[in-house]
């Protein structure tokens, strides 16, 4: 990557707000800003031989660079040779992973209740003669179907079910039939658990949600020790050309520094929300990965040091959800998650999740905890007809 030096200051005996403060800072300049501004530029001043870390804006900028190394220290601490690439959205961090690491004849488990535009990707590997095998998260039920298969990926805690599956049994099963497995980290964020420190080959992220917070950017980015496999994420980057912005990767970078913060309340007050929520009668199939009953706390705690941000409930019926929706004053209908202002939406109406017509996801923003479960209460008060 570039030729700039980073501040020895994110390592593993910091704290997470520690190193998601300093995560990826240049060393101190005098005069110069302590995060460079973003870099704006198509091609760079290259003459004689093509040598040196920045050529041409499809292949790196100094704006990546900085934010590159601030996700590897946040995925890592500590550790060398983990490399990391930042992408325009986490989709195209999927599918770099995705189409980079399989060819015709290969095999690959996905999560059945995994993102909902997983479909979409299988669809396509099975076009490419790719083998798609899918089963659940829960249960670790992708273990089944895991035999003689190039590739795993995992979804843990999945979208939107809040299922988790234990990382480390399921890179050791993988391991051991030569199995590469990648982890979709983006509901947990590398504050919430390290894919990599649990075994995998990949952590694999979209950087729109939570690690970034303020719902006003698409980002991704893939994250791996392996560098073999890196080099091919690389070259599949440069040939669809899915590169962000260099003012998303700084906006990004920017708000890595509140990350810690936001993590530890949107946490916390998703807990609050989920624990007033059990004591009610229309609500069912309540999931939050932090509830001490919850079928999934006992891996999750076992694996995760944050349980996010998100709560997922049913209500009756579509008409129950919708009319609950309606009545919410702090949480806004609107799809995604992690941003520091609540959101909410009946994911039954893309038709993409296999769930109720009443479901509801639940994302917990940054609102005072009272506040927000008032809100909560009283919509639910209002939308019984």
């Amino acid at each position: 990557m570039g030729g700039m030096t980073t501040r020895e200051t994110t390592g593993p005996a910091y704290g997470d707000g520690t190193r998601a403060v300093r995560a990826g800072l240049p060393e101190p300049v005098r005069h110069e800003p302590t995060l460079p501004g973003p870099v704006f530029a198509a091609h760079f001043h290259l003459p004689g031989e093509p040598t040196g870390p920045y050529t041409y804006g499809r292949d790196e900028n100094p704006t990546w660079t900085h934010l590159e190394r601030a996700l590897g220290e946040l995925e890592a601490p500590g550790e060398e040779g983990v490399e990391t690439l930042a992408f325009a959205s986490g989709m195209a961090a999927i599918s770099a992973v995705l189409f980079s690491q399989l060819r015709a004849g290969d095999s690959v488990v996905l999560p059945s209740d995994g993102y909902q535009v997983l479909p979409l990707v299988a669809e396509q590997l099975t076009a490419f003669g790719i083998e798609v095998r899918t089963a659940p998260t829960g249960d670790d039920a992708q273990l089944d179907v895991l035999e003689g298969a190039r590739l795993l990926w995992i979804e843990t805690p999945s979208n939107p079910g809040l299922d988790v599956c234990d990382i480390r049994r399921l890179v050791a099963a993988a391991h051991a039939r030569g199995t590469l497995v990648a982890v979709d980290n983006t509901l947990a964020t590398p504050l919430g658990q390290r894919p990599l420190e649990l075994g995998a080959d990949f952590s694999v992220a979209s950087g729109t949600k939570m690690l970034t917070g303020h719902g006003d950017l698409l980002l991704g980015y893939v994250a791996s020790a392996n560098a073999g496999a890196m080099a091919a994420v690389r070259r599949w980057r440069k040939i669809v050309g899915a590169i962000p912005g260099p003012m998303e990767a700084w906006l990004a970078h920017r708000s890595l520094a509140t990350l810690r913060l936001r993590a530890d309340r949107q946490s916390a007050t998703a807990l609050a929300v989920a624990e007033a929520l059990r004591g009610r009668p229309e609500v069912s199939g309540l999931r939050y990965p932090g509830l001490p009953d919850d079928p999934s706390h006992r891996i999750a705690a076992r694996q995760m040091q944050r349980f996010g941000c998100v709560v997922s409930f049913t209500l009756p019926s579509r008409a129950r959800a919708d009319r609950f929706l309606d009545a919410l004053r702090l949480v806004d209908d609107a799809t995604s998650f992690g941003g520091v202002r609540s959101t909410a939406e009946r994911r039954g109406r893309w038709g993409g999740d296999a769930v109720p017509e009443g479901f509801i996801r639940l994302s917990v923003g940054a609102e005072d905890p009272e506040d927000l479960v008032a809100d909560l209460l009283g919509a639910l008060d209002t939308s019984a007809e």
